[in-house]
């Protein structure tokens, strides 16, 4: 794309924003990620219902969470140090998080010292969270004063493939890298910083520009190409590259939905990819279009129930498959990674990776659970908040990271939990600090 294309999607964009803010939407967003109160652990207001946008937060006691002694939570360490380290790259004045739990980021990078300086244990894990974080319960609030602390936790997993570095046999299904013609604007730059922000306004914008005026002054930023144009069409065939290819397109659908996976290539090898972007295109759960349709019945969509009818249905699985719009790109991830990488930017640990809403918690945050898994043993442990995922949205909604393979794909399958979590936020800093 030249400079001048470049500089006319930045005035479509800016034309758009202007026309949605001019069209009177009042409704606020939520602020952006990356963005005190003072209270004692005795709970000197662990009775006061603290809300913002939606949600409730209330400061309870550290012996309050269910489980607190039980978990073993020297396992989450490493995760909860990799998240430090993403956290103290953000300048210090920047706010993370909302109303209540709102913190200067120079209250983070001085917690996360304290975590970074914790030896291995959870004696001392506990020891150090107990001193310099303050537990919220978070509940969603249903307006006319009630709220709920209970709201649904679901699972996800790294999934497993065949796939090949050249188009041959049976591997050609495309996995794509980011395209070259999509622009990503993020709307907030383009909009005062003050004041509210209008709802109705996706934070991001995912586009192109439209090719089909050859006067210059006359093009348009369009919507991006859907799953189905890029799969059947070939839309992006000239403006992609292909990472590599896949030999199942069931098994490519899982990985978008999934957003990360192995790959095994034919020589015995194994290489990883992650998320790179999307096409700015609704997301709509393959489960729920079954269901819609007829093909699988209410309340008997999991995973297993769906990659099992489109794997026995090969020629409706592409229809079905396109009606989720959304179209995920990938990145080949370093041997060396730790874990496939979440939206924070650092690598996931099995069962010790959450993905929220992160208007509601911030990532990196130290998340204790209290549910049961899809066996009904109960789950209450310390996880960190790392990733998001396109459904996981509201204040009290999560999804649990089972690691990769089989087993985990049968847990995060199965997984549909009504449970409740407590979010751990760093303690004001003193007056002056």
């Amino acid at each position: 794309m030249t400079p001048n294309q470049r500089l006319l999607a930045v005035a479509a964009v800016s034309a758009l924003v202007g026309a949605v803010i001019g069209a009177g939407v009042t409704q606020r967003l939520q602020p952006p990620v990356g963005r005190s109160e003072q209270t004692n652990d005795g709970g000197e207001k662990a009775q006061e219902q603290l809300r913002e946008a939606g949600a409730v937060y209330t400061p309870v006691a550290v012996s309050a969470l269910p489980g607190w002694l039980q978990d073993t939570v020297g396992q989450a360490l490493p995760g909860l140090k990799r998240s430090c380290a993403a956290l103290r790259a953000l300048s210090g004045d920047t706010i993370i998080g909302n109303g209540p739990i709102a913190r200067p980021a120079a209250a983070w990078h001085a917690a996360c010292a304290q975590i970074a300086a914790t030896p291995d244990g959870d004696a001392n894990l506990r020891a150090t969270l107990e001193r310099e974080f303050m537990p919220y319960r978070v509940a969603s609030s249903m307006g006319a004063g009630r709220e709920t602390p209970k709201g649904l936790f679901t699972g996800y997993y790294e999934a497993e493939f065949n796939g090949s570095l050249q188009q041959t046999g049976r591997y050609q299904v495309p996995i794509y890298g980011p395209p070259r013609n999509m622009i990503v604007a993020n709307l907030r730059n383009f909009m005062a910083k003050s004041g509210p922000v209008p709802a109705g306004v996706p934070e991001v914008l995912v586009g192109r520009l439209d090719a089909e005026d050859a006067g210059l002054n006359q093009r348009r930023l369009r919507p991006y190409f859907t799953r189905e144009e890029i799969d059947q069409g070939h839309a992006i065939a000239d403006d992609a590259d292909v990472l590599l290819w896949a030999d199942d397109p069931v098994a490519v659908h899982i990985l978008h939905v999934q957003g990360s996976g192995r790959v095994n290539l034919p020589d015995g090898s194994q290489i990883r990819i992650g998320f790179a972007g999307h096409n700015g295109r609704a997301f709509r759960g393959i489960g729920s279009i079954l269901v819609d349709a007829g093909m699988l019945p209410a309340g008997g969509a999991s995973m297993i129930a769906v990659r099992d009818w489109l794997k026995q249905h090969p020629d409706q699985a592409a229809e079905f498959m396109n009606r989720n719009t959304r179209y995920i790109f990938f990145r080949r991830i370093p041997a060396d990674s730790e874990g496939p990488i979440g939206a924070q930017g650092v690598a996931l640990t099995p069962g010790r990776s959450l993905a929220v809403d992160q208007r509601y918690i911030p990532m990196g945050s130290p998340v204790w659970l209290d549910l049961k898994d899809p066996d009904n043993v109960e789950l209450q442990r310390l996880v960190v908040a790392q990733d998001v995922g396109g459904a996981i949205t509201g204040p009290v909604r999560g999804d649990y990271f089972w690691g990769h393979g089989e087993e985990a794909f049968q847990k995060a399958a199965r997984m549909k939990s009504q449970g409740s979590y407590f979010v751990f936020i760093p303690r004001p800093l003193p007056p002056g600090a």
